[in-house]
């Protein structure tokens, strides 16, 4: 059962209640067990003019556990010794500890719609994506953009809703906090940008996602000499990582990867995979490309 965040309002106020050498050790237990908690997630803070007010530790709780609680928690509480309650008193939050109160029927009709709603909030968010492009020369019209056209018709076609991004410029921060506001406040559950993911000094693409999930999967594609050439870094990687619920995934910027990637991706995003394994799933499909272009190249 999905837990609720009960934000800032965790403070729960019983009025009229009646203490006279209780134990409040006693009392934050017993309204822990009631309402399915931990004796340490509960805390009374204050008691006074026959005014008891506890304060719940725990952000998350299951709402099952504490709707409709009123009546057998003041039956639990008056077993205690030194705790009397009487017909006027009453239990209230500013929040979502306020469900204690309700009847319960009515409570869980509620909850089951808000559920079904946040339900199919989330697939709706998991089904848009945004794709950004990388790279000055893109920003300034100098090479045409045919990854973003291409990455939108094969997710269009695998059922997402696609946006396009700008073109994200060259800096590491930059496209930090670009994807972040998009993973925080965009309602995106993919996001996909090309280029950046070189081993030159301008590519910084994988850095980025690295900052947002210090976790994220970044396997090589190929590797370099670090200082041959305008190497800075000892090869081209890619990634993907999770951000606030977003998954981020870094293509290259040459279309024939990026094309060669996406039938890939799709299966992986349909599959379920984790990061790490839609990762190297990509990862491995690049590497054979560019044997066969150094191959190529050879011959």
């Amino acid at each position: 059962m999905k837990n609720h965040n009960l934000l800032t309002k965790t403070e729960l106020k019983i009025e009229k209640i009646f203490l006279q050498n209780a134990n409040l050790t006693g009392i934050a237990a017993q309204t822990a067990k009631i309402l399915g908690l931990n004796p340490a997630e509960v805390l009374v803070v204050d008691y006074h003019n026959a005014s008891l007010t506890l304060d719940i530790l725990n952000t998350c709780v299951n709402a099952y556990n504490i709707i409709g609680k009123k009546r057998q928690l003041l039956d639990g509480l008056e077993k205690l010794s030194g705790v009397y309650v009487c017909d006027e008193t009453s239990v209230s939050s500013n929040g979502m500890l306020g469900w204690i109160a309700m009847e319960r029927e009515p409570a869980e009709q509620a909850l089951r719609r808000s559920e079904q709603m946040a339900s199919e909030i989330l697939q709706n968010i998991a089904t848009r994506a945004m794709v950004f492009s990388t790279g000055t020369e893109v920003a300034l019209g100098q090479i045409e953009d045919t990854n973003t056209p291409a990455i939108a018709h094969r997710l269009s076609a695998a059922g997402y809703k696609v946006t396009r991004g700008d073109t994200l410029k060259d800096d590491r921060f930059f496209i930090a906090a670009k994807l972040r506001a998009v993973a925080e406040y965009g309602g995106y559950g993919l996001v996909v940008t090309t280029g950046g993911v070189g081993a030159e000094e301008k590519d910084h693409t994988v850095e980025a996602i690295k900052d947002l999930d210090p976790q994220a999967a970044t396997p090589y594609i190929c590797h370099f000499q670090i200082g041959t050439g305008r190497h800075v870094k000892d090869g081209i990687k890619i990634a993907v990582g999770c951000h606030n619920g977003t998954l981020l995934v870094a293509l290259p910027g040459p279309n024939d990867e990026v094309m060669a990637s996406l039938d890939v991706l799709v299966e992986g995003l349909k599959a379920g995979l984790d990061k790490n394994l839609l990762a190297q799933s990509i990862a491995v499909n690049l590497r054979d490309i560019l044997k066969k272009k150094t191959t190529h190249i050879l011959e």
